[in-house]
């Protein structure tokens, strides 16, 4: 049985927006038992809520100092495309950079999976479940001036169209290092109502999608390999 270690953020972590209080809790659904015994691995799961690729990196070099896996799974993107609303609702004609901009995105996640691939680790990336623009918008924009957001955005759309673009680039590095993707976001796309796989804020997957996520691994290939 190999080890594997999870690198990731709110996602992966198992957070959901608990529909009662308003507030996020740890609830994960996803099945990493199950993962663990159809692919012959022992999984640890060192997900953080709110985790950057950049904090991210820094989190695995810490880990790496005891070598201590043999997979690597990496999940971030989406804090990284996230932006700082209440500056934009403030100041809805300034440029606005998102935290992580998009091209140091896509560098720190070319050097995460060189460096697993120096130290004989095996890389696996995993894309990003799709978000539900609406809801994201009324969620993280509440009580903030919606019409000045809206002047900076166009369209609520922008939102998801923003965040697609963050998840092609982790399947960009992947063909590009030759690295398996494990495609939450095209299992999510499949399913007719998206919505009904997310909580309230649009963003985290509720317990049904976090049953997707389970199933994606669990076809992925080339952990026992």
């Amino acid at each position: 049985m190999r080890k594997a270690a999870i690198f990731g953020d709110s996602i992966l972590k198992g957070i959901q927006l608990d529909p009662g209080t308003k507030k996020y809790i740890v609830n994960n659904c996803i099945d990493l038992d199950k993962i663990g015994n159809k692919h012959l691995l022992s999984i640890d799961n060192f997900s953080m809520f709110g985790c950057t690729v950049n904090k991210g990196s820094t989190i695995l070099q810490r880990r790496l100092e005891r070598r201590s896996f043999d997979i690597a799974v990496l999940e971030y993107g989406g804090n990284d495309c996230d932006f700082n609303w209440k500056e934009i609702a403030e100041r809805p004609y300034d440029r606005h950079v998102p935290h992580t901009p998009f091209a140091a995105f896509v560098d720190i996640y070319f050097k995460m999976i060189n460096l697993l691939k120096e130290k004989c680790i095996e890389p696996i990336v995993a894309t990003l479940p799709p978000l539900e623009p609406q809801r994201f918008f009324d969620w993280f924009c509440r009580g903030l001036n919606k019409d000045n957001i809206l002047k900076w955005l166009g369209t609520v759309n922008t939102i998801y169209r923003w965040q697609e673009k963050y998840s092609r680039a982790i399947e960009y590095v992947a063909r590009k290092t030759g690295t398996l993707v494990v495609d939450i976001r095209g299992a999510f796309l499949k399913h007719f109502r998206i919505d009904d796989l997310l909580c309230e804020d649009g963003t985290h997957p509720n317990s049904k999608g976090q049953s997707i996520i389970t199933e994606t691994f669990l076809n992925a290939g080339r952990f026992q390999e």
